[in-house]
Protein backbone atom coordinates (compact mmCIF):
# COMPACT_ATOMS: atom_id res chain seq x y z
CA UNK A 1 0.00 0.00 0.00
CA UNK A 2 3.23 2.53 1.23
CA UNK A 3 4.51 1.34 -2.23
CA UNK A 4 1.72 2.16 -4.37
CA UNK A 5 0.75 5.77 -2.46
CA UNK A 6 4.91 6.60 -3.88
CA UNK A 7 4.65 6.13 -6.95
CA UNK A 8 1.28 8.12 -7.00
CA UNK A 9 2.13 11.84 -5.77
CA UNK A 10 -1.28 13.22 -5.94
CA UNK A 11 -3.18 10.47 -3.97
CA UNK A 12 -0.53 10.61 -1.76
CA UNK A 13 -0.85 14.64 -0.95
CA UNK A 14 -4.47 13.88 -0.99
CA UNK A 15 -4.06 11.31 1.92
CA UNK A 16 -1.57 13.74 3.67
CA UNK A 17 -4.25 16.33 3.27
CA UNK A 18 -7.46 14.50 4.31
CA UNK A 19 -4.89 13.13 7.48
CA UNK A 20 -3.95 16.41 8.46
CA UNK A 21 -7.60 17.96 8.23
CA UNK A 22 -9.22 15.17 10.02
CA UNK A 23 -6.82 15.74 13.05
CA UNK A 24 -7.59 19.48 12.97
CA UNK A 25 -10.81 19.23 13.35
CA UNK A 26 -10.57 16.93 16.49
CA UNK A 27 -8.55 19.52 17.85
CA UNK A 28 -10.67 22.19 17.09
CA UNK A 29 -14.29 21.04 17.27
CA UNK A 30 -14.21 20.42 21.33
CA UNK A 31 -13.73 24.09 21.13
CA UNK A 32 -17.22 24.89 19.82
CA UNK A 33 -18.68 23.05 22.79
CA UNK A 34 -19.17 24.76 26.06
CA UNK A 35 -18.52 22.43 28.56
CA UNK A 36 -15.01 21.96 26.71
CA UNK A 37 -14.04 25.16 27.79
CA UNK A 38 -12.66 25.59 31.61
CA UNK A 39 -12.60 28.65 33.00
CA UNK A 40 -10.13 27.66 36.17
CA UNK A 41 -12.20 30.62 37.96
CA UNK A 42 -11.24 33.24 35.30
CA UNK A 43 -13.39 36.20 34.43
CA UNK A 44 -14.57 38.20 31.58
CA UNK A 45 -12.80 41.49 31.41
CA UNK A 46 -14.51 44.59 32.86
CA UNK A 47 -14.32 47.21 29.95
CA UNK A 48 -11.70 49.63 31.47
CA UNK A 49 -9.68 46.17 31.48
CA UNK A 50 -10.31 45.84 27.77
CA UNK A 51 -9.51 49.29 27.21
CA UNK A 52 -6.18 48.66 28.67
CA UNK A 53 -5.44 45.10 26.77
CA UNK A 54 -6.12 47.31 23.55
CA UNK A 55 -3.32 49.81 24.62
CA UNK A 56 -1.05 46.61 25.87
CA UNK A 57 -1.39 45.54 22.13
CA UNK A 58 -1.22 48.80 20.50
CA UNK A 59 1.91 49.89 22.32
CA UNK A 60 3.81 45.92 21.30
CA UNK A 61 4.18 45.20 24.61
CA UNK A 62 3.29 41.37 23.77
CA UNK A 63 6.25 41.84 21.42
CA UNK A 64 8.43 42.37 24.24
CA UNK A 65 6.80 40.33 27.18
CA UNK A 66 4.93 36.56 26.75
CA UNK A 67 2.08 35.36 28.97
CA UNK A 68 2.48 32.07 29.67
CA UNK A 69 4.61 30.27 32.40
CA UNK A 70 5.56 26.97 31.44
CA UNK A 71 5.49 24.48 34.28
CA UNK A 72 9.51 24.56 34.62
CA UNK A 73 10.63 24.81 38.11
CA UNK A 74 12.80 27.83 36.88
CA UNK A 75 9.91 29.20 35.62
CA UNK A 76 7.39 28.95 38.28
CA UNK A 77 10.31 29.51 40.90
CA UNK A 78 10.44 33.21 39.08
CA UNK A 79 6.94 33.90 37.40
CA UNK A 80 4.88 32.03 40.32
CA UNK A 81 1.78 29.15 39.32
CA UNK A 82 2.23 28.09 35.59
CA UNK A 83 -0.31 29.11 33.11
CA UNK A 84 -3.54 26.81 32.74
CA UNK A 85 -5.58 26.59 29.76
CA UNK A 86 -9.00 28.31 31.08
CA UNK A 87 -7.34 31.30 32.01
CA UNK A 88 -7.16 32.26 28.25
CA UNK A 89 -10.69 31.50 28.02
CA UNK A 90 -11.50 35.31 27.07
CA UNK A 91 -7.84 36.20 25.62
CA UNK A 92 -9.06 37.62 21.98
CA UNK A 93 -6.23 37.57 20.59
CA UNK A 94 -4.31 35.57 23.12
CA UNK A 95 -0.86 37.01 24.14
CA UNK A 96 1.15 34.01 24.62
CA UNK A 97 4.61 35.34 23.00
CA UNK A 98 7.28 33.58 22.29
CA UNK A 99 10.30 36.37 23.31
CA UNK A 100 10.79 37.28 26.28
CA UNK A 101 13.30 40.42 26.26
CA UNK A 102 11.41 41.64 29.46
CA UNK A 103 9.72 39.20 32.00
CA UNK A 104 6.91 37.07 31.47
CA UNK A 105 3.94 39.11 32.89
CA UNK A 106 0.91 36.32 33.46
CA UNK A 107 1.18 36.74 36.96
CA UNK A 108 2.12 40.48 37.47
CA UNK A 109 -0.86 41.85 39.43
CA UNK A 110 0.87 39.55 42.24
CA UNK A 111 3.77 41.17 42.67
CA UNK A 112 3.31 44.93 41.10
CA UNK A 113 1.67 47.56 42.22
CA UNK A 114 -0.46 50.51 40.48
CA UNK A 115 2.36 52.52 41.63
CA UNK A 116 5.00 50.29 40.44
CA UNK A 117 3.69 50.60 37.11
CA UNK A 118 3.02 54.27 37.10
CA UNK A 119 6.59 55.26 38.06
CA UNK A 120 7.82 51.66 35.42
CA UNK A 121 5.97 53.18 32.44
CA UNK A 122 7.09 57.24 33.33
CA UNK A 123 11.06 56.08 33.86
CA UNK A 124 11.87 52.26 33.72
CA UNK A 125 15.51 53.27 34.51
CA UNK A 126 14.20 54.14 37.92
CA UNK A 127 12.50 51.19 38.74
CA UNK A 128 14.66 48.58 37.18
CA UNK A 129 18.05 49.90 36.73
CA UNK A 130 19.85 48.57 33.48
CA UNK A 131 16.49 48.35 31.97
CA UNK A 132 16.38 48.92 27.61
CA UNK A 133 12.63 49.63 27.99
CA UNK A 134 11.82 53.01 26.55
CA UNK A 135 9.71 55.66 28.37
CA UNK A 136 5.79 55.21 27.54
CA UNK A 137 4.89 59.16 28.89
CA UNK A 138 2.33 59.70 26.38
CA UNK A 139 0.24 56.89 27.97
CA UNK A 140 -0.24 59.63 30.75
CA UNK A 141 -1.99 62.43 28.41
CA UNK A 142 -3.42 60.17 25.65
CA UNK A 143 -6.91 59.06 26.50
CA UNK A 144 -7.84 55.68 26.40
CA UNK A 145 -10.39 54.62 23.23
CA UNK A 146 -13.25 53.62 26.25
CA UNK A 147 -15.60 53.32 23.13
CA UNK A 148 -13.89 50.45 21.24
CA UNK A 149 -13.59 48.68 24.22
CA UNK A 150 -16.98 48.74 25.33
CA UNK A 151 -17.87 47.47 21.62
CA UNK A 152 -15.70 44.66 22.08
CA UNK A 153 -17.03 43.42 25.62
CA UNK A 154 -20.65 43.63 23.41
CA UNK A 155 -19.69 41.58 21.19
CA UNK A 156 -17.80 38.63 22.61
CA UNK A 157 -20.98 38.81 25.15
CA UNK A 158 -23.42 37.99 22.31
CA UNK A 159 -20.66 36.12 20.05
CA UNK A 160 -19.20 34.09 22.83
CA UNK A 161 -21.78 34.06 25.28
CA UNK A 162 -19.34 35.79 28.05
CA UNK A 163 -20.86 35.27 31.22
CA UNK A 164 -20.59 39.19 32.04
CA UNK A 165 -23.92 40.06 34.75
CA UNK A 166 -23.21 36.43 36.21
CA UNK A 167 -21.93 35.29 39.45
CA UNK A 168 -18.33 33.56 39.00
CA UNK A 169 -16.95 31.66 41.49
CA UNK A 170 -13.48 32.08 41.45
CA UNK A 171 -10.61 29.94 42.84
CA UNK A 172 -10.01 31.26 46.38
CA UNK A 173 -14.04 30.81 46.54
CA UNK A 174 -15.09 34.47 46.46
CA UNK A 175 -18.07 35.42 44.09
CA UNK A 176 -17.26 37.94 41.60
CA UNK A 177 -19.66 39.62 39.24
CA UNK A 178 -18.01 41.46 36.50
CA UNK A 179 -20.87 44.36 35.23
CA UNK A 180 -21.76 44.69 31.34
CA UNK A 181 -23.98 47.91 31.04
CA UNK A 182 -26.51 47.86 28.32
CA UNK A 183 -25.59 51.59 26.79
CA UNK A 184 -22.55 53.04 26.60
CA UNK A 185 -23.02 56.11 28.90
CA UNK A 186 -23.65 53.47 31.79
CA UNK A 187 -20.73 51.57 30.89
CA UNK A 188 -18.76 54.99 30.78
CA UNK A 189 -19.75 56.00 34.22
CA UNK A 190 -18.70 52.63 35.70
CA UNK A 191 -15.19 52.40 33.88
CA UNK A 192 -14.43 56.00 35.55
CA UNK A 193 -15.67 54.73 38.90
CA UNK A 194 -12.57 52.00 38.53
CA UNK A 195 -10.32 54.32 37.02
CA UNK A 196 -11.09 56.97 40.02
CA UNK A 197 -9.94 54.33 42.64
CA UNK A 198 -6.57 53.81 40.30
CA UNK A 199 -6.07 57.05 40.05
CA UNK A 200 -6.26 57.62 43.76
CA UNK A 201 -3.09 55.36 44.18
CA UNK A 202 -0.88 56.96 41.94
CA UNK A 203 1.04 60.28 41.91
CA UNK A 204 0.79 62.19 38.91
CA UNK A 205 -1.67 65.31 39.08
CA UNK A 206 -2.54 65.17 35.73
CA UNK A 207 -3.73 62.14 35.60
CA UNK A 208 -5.67 62.24 38.78
CA UNK A 209 -7.24 66.40 37.06
CA UNK A 210 -8.06 63.91 33.85
CA UNK A 211 -10.01 61.39 35.69
CA UNK A 212 -12.01 63.92 38.21
CA UNK A 213 -12.76 65.78 35.04
CA UNK A 214 -14.03 62.70 33.19
CA UNK A 215 -11.56 61.45 31.07
CA UNK A 216 -8.98 58.03 31.41
CA UNK A 217 -5.67 58.06 30.40
CA UNK A 218 -4.26 55.19 28.80
CA UNK A 219 -1.71 54.47 31.56
CA UNK A 220 -4.82 54.36 34.04
CA UNK A 221 -6.68 51.61 31.82
CA UNK A 222 -3.25 49.68 31.20
CA UNK A 223 -2.91 49.08 34.65
CA UNK A 224 -6.45 48.43 35.32
CA UNK A 225 -5.03 45.47 32.64
CA UNK A 226 -1.80 44.65 34.77
CA UNK A 227 -3.05 44.28 37.97
CA UNK A 228 -5.75 42.18 36.94
CA UNK A 229 -2.53 39.72 35.79
CA UNK A 230 -2.88 36.67 38.35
Amino acid sequence: MFHWLEERPFFFAVGVFLTIAFAGLIEILPSFVEASRPTVGTKPYSTLELAGRNVYIADSCNACHSQLIRPFKNETDRYGMYSLSGEYAYDRPFLWGSKRTGPDLHRVGNYRTTDWHENHMWDPISVVPGSIMPAYKHMFSKSADLETAYAEAVTVNKVFNAPYNTAITMRDGSSVTVKLPATYDEAKADMLTEAKIIANSMKNQDVKDAVEKGEIPQIVALIAYLNILK
